[in-house]
């Protein structure tokens, strides 16, 4: 009977993960806690989502950006960073010489999507090269061209954005030598097609971005409280390194290196606009804050919070501190209050900081596109060191359906200190056809580190 009981349960367990992965991608399907799939079960969805996109958005941005076809060439090890979007869950890297081609027919919208390599890429793209019978991988994929007849031919090449750029020099040759003459010259750059396929986020992808999301505000709380930190032992060093561990031991990675930094009432910087290693102590009165990004899937967060370590007659964070952290909500507000579908990054960047210098704010604006790639392409508004305009990605204009990193500072005076502090926050947002959102909520609250708690009495 145990046995039987045994086999039930788990009957009972295989079936659960195969509705929560049928179901995953429902509208009605809410992700909740902090489930991680297992390596086996990502790779189905990843398959899910990348099936998605190829038949319903890369149409879509075909058509609007004029494109007949779009020729992607990689190398093994000097890949293409649109390859990142396309690889098979079970490829870790490209192979070979990897060519991979889209060609939509105009009558029907339809996207035909085929590989030039030995073998087929992955499930969506069967190879139509033939070895045997034509050698030349350029030639065969030249004659390939010539029997689609297309007007536009797209290719990664762009001066302004890296992720766009990724056709290097050598294929580029070896494809214009091989082509015919009349066709050279329908080469064009395919950079409106590429920043839109890597910027735009669809539905089923929105649904994991939240999960994600979670799992890092998730994360953040865990680290800034006593069950990482004893206040006047802990460095904000062995804070980084926790983050790191506690990613890792999750089956997540980051993307960049957390940092962790303080400001407190006597000398002190911060890390991330000093560019010094610190090694500070976490003390009472402290004002925290980190900058950490995940990796899960198809996607990267990236997120900056503020914590208060409380000293030991406080149960919350002073009041001048409280009216500080509003303050960097309201130049929040501000700045997605200026989103708009066609405004420039440039142009909103401007609006924003002439109306929060105007409400008597001294803000800093430096968002940026988030999604498969953490510094990612799209509209960019501001950098720290580029208030004026970012020229290129900031003149770029706000599409719909697009993510973003909400990244900005404030500075503002605090009178029992006799100092600037840096109100430096961070959240992960989405711009759709219903305006803005953030993606799991944002900090309005400092997360209080050793805060007393209640305790039951008789």
């Amino acid at each position: 009977m145990l046995r039987y009981n045994l086999l039930i349960s788990t009957a009972k367990i295989v079936g659960m993960r195969l509705v929560f992965l049928m179901f995953l991608f429902c509208s009605s399907f809410i992700v909740s806690g902090q489930t991680i799939l297992p390596l086996k079960e990502r790779a189905k969805v990843i398959e899910a989502i990348q099936e998605d996109r190829l038949n319903n958005l890369l149409p879509q941005l075909m058509s609007k950006t004029n494109l007949d076809m779009w020729v992607i060439v990689t190398r093994e090890y000097n890949e293409d960073p649109i390859i990142k979007t396309l690889l098979p869950p079970t490829w870790l890297n490209a192979r070979r010489r990897t060519i991979l081609v889209f060609s939509k027919d105009s009558k029907s919208n339809k996207v035909e999507r085929v590989a030039l390599t030995r073998y087929a890429f992955g499930r969506f793209f069967p190879s139509v090269w033939d070895k045997t019978n034509e050698p030349d991988q350029f030639k065969a994929l030249a004659n390939y061209i010539v029997s689609k007849q297309p007007k536009r031919i797209g290719i990664n090449s762009s001066e302004t954005y890296g992720l766009a750029d990724g056709l290097a020099y050598t294929d580029y040759k070896a494809l214009y030598n091989a082509l015919p003459n009349n066709y050279r010259k329908r080469l064009t750059s395919a950079q409106p097609l590429a920043v839109s396929w890597i910027e735009t986020r669809t539905p089923k992808e929105m649904i994991l971005f939240q999960h994600l999301s979670e799992i890092t505000h998730n994360i953040i709380k865990e680290a800034f409280s006593t069950e990482v930190i004893t206040v006047g032992v802990t460095t904000t060093e062995d804070v980084v390194w926790w983050m790191r561990e506690k990613i890792r031991s999750m089956g997540l990675t980051t993307w960049f290196h957390p940092t962790v930094d303080v400001q407190r009432n006597e000398n002190s910087d911060l890390y991330a606009f000093d560019g010094q290693q610190k090694l500070d102590v976490i003390l009472p009165g402290d004002l925290l804050h980190c900058d950490i990004g995940i990796n899960y899937v198809t996607l990267k967060t990236d997120g900056q919070q503020l914590a208060y370590v409380v000293k030991a007659d406080e149960t919350k964070a002073p009041n001048y501190l409280n009216k500080a952290l509003a303050e960097g909500n309201k130049v929040q507000d501000i700045f997605t209050a200026n989103f708009k579908t066609g405004r420039s990054g440039n142009v909103t960047l401007k609006l924003s900081l002439e109306q929060g210098k105007a409400a008597g704010f001294r803000p800093q604006i430096y968002t940026h596109p988030l999604g498969t790639f953490g510094h990612s392409a799209g509209t960019t508004f501001g950098m720290w060191d580029a208030q004026e305009g970012v020229p290129g990605s900031g003149d770029y204009p706000l599409q719909v359906n697009t993510a973003y990193a909400i990244e900005l500072n404030t500075k503002v005076y605090i009178e029992p200190w006799q100092k600037d502090i840096r109100v430096m926050l961070e959240e992960p947002g989405f711009w759709g056809e219903n305006g803005f959102r953030y993606i799991h909520g944002r900090q309005t609250e400092f997360i209080l580190v050793g805060a007393q708690k209640r305790h039951l009495r008789d």
